[in-house]
């Protein structure tokens, strides 16, 4: 599962996220959904390599991903921009 594809912790400020990457060419950052993990996306990502350097993240409080306290409006738990930002270092 996700042969040729690297890990990494990026960190993303208040905590850190498991990423597994690979590929080559333009960026395509795939997101998972509640309750999932990177994982979803292990049949697809090899085949989206060949053509994209594809970068699969845990989100926060999933996985392997840094799991930061929470507040009443989940505030800790969004930021796909941050996870952007973070990739891109």
């Amino acid at each position: 599962m996700f042969e040729d594809f690297a890990t990494s912790m990026i960190d993303v400020g208040e905590t850190e996220l498991f990423v597994r990457h690979g590929g080559s060419g333009t960026a395509l950052l795939l997101l998972h959904g509640h309750p999932r993990t990177h994982a979803t996306w292990h049949r697809l990502a090899p085949l989206l390599a060949p053509h994209h350097t594809v970068v699969c993240p845990d989100l926060r409080g999933y996985g392997r991903s840094g799991k930061p306290p929470t507040t009443s409006d989940h505030a800790p738990y969004s930021g796909v921009r941050e996870i952007w930002n973070g990739i891109r270092r």
